[in-house]
């Protein structure tokens, strides 16, 4: 085990301490847990699957005959005349004999009409193929989504802990100054020392202090875009990390011997075709839509006036209940023979997307593939420098004993153990920050797969 910033001990006083605050220990799976619950972008996305489903429902009732029934009531006068009018819907029709004068009478009307396609030569299951490719379009949105939000998390959380590690770093070095600064200030007070070493230390203690305030403040800019992610205020964020700065996850060797990558398992590969599917479904529907169309209807009606044929009139409630019936039953077809044109332009559009979508999938492979590769080299230098890390601490550590030690006796100036104070804080520093970078090359590599569980089972154990 490497040397830790912090004692077991410490550690375990910081939880209790978060404990008692009302913080909330997350690991790390447990954070991306969260996120997938209360982040609003994959409510969004569920919505439009959901939408997309009813989008099914709704094609498949294309299926059912269609009944349209009224009743009307009305009195009005029976003016009428010969000639032509042409179509629209303000002026209504009226039978009779020719008059013009404002006598009126009671007029009813009830009458139902069935309409039904015996046959569609496929159309309305092209529609319900198209809209059922929808619904799977918006759930490998939502699946994509998931996954985006998933990769920020984890992302963002490596990012509060890597900046946690430079807080306490800082705070050590801090510590440490603040130590030797109440040694020399002894020593000079007894004019052992010079003045100018009591300064140069208050200087050096200045600074340090100046880079544990820049520590915190990334710190809590990075607890803040967690708390966005989990929902949570970031007071009572408390990220565990004593996995993630403590071990080196498991040898990840280069592809393709130990570590297959195949692009079409990946969430945005997905998605993209579920785009192109449903694009060849629509292409398909609209294939379907040049053709005759067959309506059986079926119409059952009745009428009643107080009006008769000679122009009079009948007194009371005549006519306000229908009296002459009628019924038929028909087929009608039509065709829109005019409509070819327009639809061979929206079928070539239709396939220019389907071949855009295709283009699309192979740009996305080129990038995940350059992606994971990328990965793995800097998972790669970032365990070989991650191995060489504990050196330079120890090393540094060293230099600082012995660079007090001559302090001490007086074979040294104070300039040369702020030198070495310096390089142990740095190389602790980058020791902590050292074991993160595998943990996030880590995570760069299984999104670059399209998949970070296997990533966030062992940073979590």
């Amino acid at each position: 085990m490497r040397p830790r910033l912090a004692p077991p001990a410490l550690a375990v006083c910081a939880l209790l301490a978060a404990d008692a605050l009302g913080q909330n220990s997350l690991t790390i799976a447990q954070a991306v847990e969260e996120a997938l619950q209360n982040y609003p972008s994959i409510r969004v996305t569920q919505e439009q699957m959901n939408a997309a489903a009813a989008g099914i429902r709704l094609a498949q009732t294309a299926y059912l005959p269609r009944v349209d029934g009224i009743a009307q009531v009305n009195r009005a006068t029976r003016n009428t005349f010969y000639g032509l009018l042409l179509p629209q819907s303000v002026i209504p029709g009226v039978d009779g004999v020719p008059a013009n004068n404002f006598g009126s009478v009671w007029d009813s009307g009830a009458g139902v009409l069935v309409t039904w396609e015996p046959f569609d030569f496929g159309l309305r299951a092209a529609n319900v193929a198209a809209a059922t490719a929808e619904r799977e379009r918006a759930r490998a949105a939502v699946n994509r989504t998931e996954f985006d939000v998933a990769v920020a998390t984890a992302d963002v959380f490596l990012t509060v802990v890597a900046a946690q590690q430079t807080e306490e770093a800082a705070r050590v070095v801090v510590e440490s100054w603040q130590t030797l600064l109440r040694i020399i200030h002894a020593r000079v007070a007894a004019e052992l020392r010079p003045g100018a070493d009591e300064a140069r230390v208050q200087a050096e203690l200045a600074q340090a202090q100046i880079q544990l305030a820049q520590a915190g403040q990334a710190v809590a800019l990075a607890r803040a875009a967690l708390a966005q992610f989990v929902g949570d205020s970031q007071a009572q964020l408390n990220p565990v990390a004593d996995r993630l700065v403590g071990e080196q996850p498991a040898e990840v060797a280069e592809r393709p011997e130990n570590v297959p990558f195949d692009f079409a398992a990946h969430p945005a590969a997905l998605e993209e075709n579920a785009a192109i599917a449903q694009a060849q479904s629509q292409l398909q529907a609209l294939e379907r839509t040049y053709k005759p169309q067959f309506v059986v209807q079926g119409l059952a009606a009745a009428r009643g006036t107080a009006m008769l044929t000679d122009g009079a009139r009948l007194g009371g409630v005549n006519g306000l209940a229908p009296t002459v019936e009628n019924y038929s039953l028909g087929l009608t077809v039509t065709f829109p023979a005019m409509d070819r044109f327009a639809l061979r332009e929206r079928e070539a559009m239709q396939k220019a997307n389907i071949r855009s979508g295709q283009a699309q999938v192979q740009t996305i492979a080129r990038e995940l593939e350059a992606q994971f590769n990328q990965a793995v080299a800097s998972l790669n230098g970032a365990r070989r420098i991650a191995q060489s890390t504990p050196i330079a601490v120890s090393s540094a550590r060293a230099a600082l004993q012995q660079a007090s030690a001559r302090y001490q006796s007086g074979l040294a100036p104070i300039d040369d153990v702020a030198q070495a104070q310096r390089l142990l804080a740095q190389a602790q520093i980058n020791d902590a920050l050292a074991r993160l970078s595998v943990w996030r090359d880590r995570l760069q590599v299984e999104t670059a797969r399209g998949n970070i569980q296997p990533f966030l089972a062992e940073a979590s154990q």
